[in-house]
């Protein structure tokens, strides 16, 4: 692994984003990429979305929002999407998402940020709880509502 680093979402990255692979089992869980991006057009104020890259690869993609105004507390600071490339799985890849996500958060005023997710065996309950995430309820789908906290 050369530097990682977080840089915005592009029309120089989008393609390579869309292509990123995943092992199998993951497609259930992961809603398509399109998706999030069509989140920043929506909200491009609240909107966060990142490309992880590896020296000038791109292996991975984060995307969160930050409302301090959403009606439901879990909206309000959450982690929409992340998805790193099969191949690079197991990197810490996932890891320095999340930590950036944290110091955006964290930059924002935010005290903590939250993921809703599925629950189920090869979904990504495990991963979220390795970097920090705890599990506080669910939602009314039964999905997973997990938090990890901002330190100051």
């Amino acid at each position: 692994m050369t530097e990682l680093r977080v840089v915005e979402l592009s029309a120089a990255t989008i393609v390579a984003v869309n292509n990123l692979s995943l092992k199998p089992g993951q497609e259930q869980y992961l809603a398509p990429v399109s998706y999030g991006i069509a989140a920043t057009v929506i909200n491009p104020k609240t909107s966060w979305q990142r490309v992880i890259l590896d020296g000038d690869e791109v292996v991975g993609f984060v995307s969160a929002n930050f409302d301090p105004d959403a009606p439901e507390e879990h909206f309000r600071s959450v982690l929409w999407r992340i998805n790193v490339d099969a191949d690079d799985q197991g990197r810490g890849i996932g890891r320095f998402a999340v930590e950036a996500l944290v110091d955006e958060a964290r930059s924002r005023g935010m005290n903590h940020v939250d993921v809703i997710y599925e629950a189920g065996d090869a979904g990504p309950a495990a991963f979220f709880e390795r970097v920090g995430f705890t599990q506080v309820g669910e939602t009314e789908y039964g999905e997973v509502i997990a938090s990890i906290q901002v330190a100051p």
